[in-house]
């Protein structure tokens, strides 16, 4: 069981992790052994998630999702398949973490009685400004 938050843990039956050869760090050891982790989740089908977090996840999670809604973190930055493993994993928590915080509701609110009165004040400005541009006339003295 992944514990991401107080409310929400994630078992691990519901993560799939696979393990392919990375580039990076380690040598020739990097060549010869799967030390990368690509770590699968299914948002969409997850019973672990309530459906307003999952489709702030879905929001977030961007290219890393893919048609069928399967959330892809692939880890290939450090030396060891544990520590690759890790990485993964943290990245999964933060995300859903993220996605956890609901984003704030705006409230309409009207424009101040001076900042009408600035704008109205500009708007004459610029309407005498662009009067006075105005082709002269000729005054015969």
């Amino acid at each position: 069981m992944i514990l991401v938050s107080e409310n929400i843990s994630i078992p691990e039956d519901e993560i799939e992790l696979s393990f392919i050869r990375s580039s990076g760090p380690g040598g020739q050891h990097v060549n010869k052994t799967s030390t990368g982790v690509q770590l699968r989740f299914d948002v969409a089908n997850s019973p672990s998630l309530p459906s307003d977090l999952r489709s702030r996840l879905t929001k977030i999670a961007g290219s890393r999702l893919t048609s069928e809604g399967v959330l892809v973190i692939t880890s290939t930055n450090k030396r060891s398949q544990t520590a690759n493993r890790q990485e993964a994993l943290d990245r999964l928590i933060e995300l859903i973490r993220e996605a956890e915080k609901r984003p704030k509701t705006r409230r309409k609110t009207k424009p101040s009685r001076g900042a009408k009165k600035k704008r109205l004040e500009n708007k004459k400005r610029r309407s005498d400004l662009k009067q006075s541009r105005g082709r002269v006339q000729r005054s015969d003295d």
